[in-house]
């Protein structure tokens, strides 16, 4: 029996939407797995940005360790996955159906998004008998693999719609978010630094680890070079620039192998496939989200000590060292009992549980 972990966080430092807490949480989670779970620090692979002897949290090096890390699980192994970064999402492609009507998307230092879709085609070749434990501390995590089953949460994750419905539906998203006024889709201004009093820390910052669309096209002009990019250009210029290290390059090809063509996406309701032409379903993974699917995760920073965190890693690491180690919390008390302390703290975000109902009273991580 393996213990594997991969670790990412992701600060963006001399940005201007410098998080505080992501790399924090990366730490503390690597401490945790080694001193209470019995993980070998060797068996943990890290990657931040605030260090450049680490390896760095790029988009083609997040998705390769990912699926280093799933190759190498056996019938037996426990497998975590631990993401403290933004998060985003944009309107799926034209004709496309998406459980939550966006993409939600974690954001790698270099910008090159990985995508619900991505998540979902990766997690669905875990090994049988091999459990793989995701934990997302980031804005719209509850939609991070796309069809997994809501256990825990509002994010009111159904099937996709199928047909001439769902197709039209997708233009007007698109549409909408090209002309920068759909609300659902994220504004500046909830970015903006807000401190708010506490009675025990004193005045904490909060940032929510969201990046807006608008914030996300002039970082990702800086990084690539290219200018005037348009909302719907998004996807067509993350294949120009990082070619098949994008994840739009990975759907591009899944759903050429499904046999999508133009009007066959609107009537044709198949999801991924093997290359045995059997369906891809990701029911060996357990997500833990930071929030729902519409709501947005808080880092947060306390001046008085000089802290920094993750309000999701953090309740987490509380309801830890509160509880025995001798005493196994599962999967589904984990997300009530985050759920009750961010309440608590005064929070908005609600955790979620996203699993095959094996796994829900199954132990946390193992």
């Amino acid at each position: 029996m393996a213990k594997k972990a991969v670790l990412i966080g992701i600060n963006y430092p001399g940005t201007s939407v410098e998080l505080r807490g992501c790399v924090n949480d990366v730490r503390r989670m690597q401490k945790c797995l080694i001193e209470r779970f019995g993980f070998s620090k060797d068996d943990i692979t890290v990657l931040i940005d605030t260090d450049n002897s680490c390896i760095q949290p790029t988009g083609k090096n997040i998705r390769d360790e990912l699926k280093k890390l799933i190759e190498s699980g056996k019938s037996g192994d426990f497998l975590v996955f631990h993401y403290s970064g933004h998060g985003t999402r944009i309107p799926p492609e034209t004709g496309i159906g998406d459980s939550t009507g966006f993409d939600e998307c974690i954001t790698p230092c270099d910008m090159n998004l990985i995508m619900d879709h991505e998540f979902k085609e990766m997690v669905a070749h875990v090994k049988k008998g091999c459990r793989l434990t995701i934990i997302s501390d980031s804005c719209h995590s509850g939609g991070l693999i796309e069809e997994v089953k809501e256990q825990i949460g509002e994010s009111h994750v159904n099937p996709p719609k199928l047909g001439i419905a769902n197709f039209f539906l997708s233009i007007v998203m698109t549409f909408l978010a090209t002309c920068g006024i759909n609300k659902s889709l994220g504004d500046d201004q909830e970015t903006i630094t807000r401190e708010v009093e506490l009675e025990n820390s004193g005045t904490i910052e909060m940032k929510t680890r969201y990046l807006p669309l608008d914030s996300f096209i002039c970082l990702l002009e800086q990084q690539t070079g290219e200018t005037d990019i348009e909302f719907r250009k998004i996807r067509s210029i993350l294949v120009k620039v990082f070619g098949e290290d994008s994840s739009p390059h990975v759907l591009s090809k899944s759903m050429k192998r499904n046999g999508h063509r133009g009007f066959l996406s609107m009537f044709q309701g198949k999801g991924e496939v093997n290359a045995d032409g059997s369906r891809l379903i990701p029911d060996k993974a357990i997500l833990l989200s930071g929030c729902q699917t519409d709501q947005k995760s808080e880092d947060v920073y306390i001046r008085r000590t000089g802290k920094a965190y993750g309000a999701f890693s953090d309740a987490i690491q509380t309801i830890l060292s509160t509880t025995r180690k001798e005493k196994k919390i599962t999967n589904k008390d984990m997300v009530m009992e985050a759920r009750k302390l961010l309440k608590k703290q005064k929070f908005t975000q609600r955790p979620g549980l996203y699993c095959h109902d094996r796994y829900v009273n199954k132990q946390f991580i193992c």
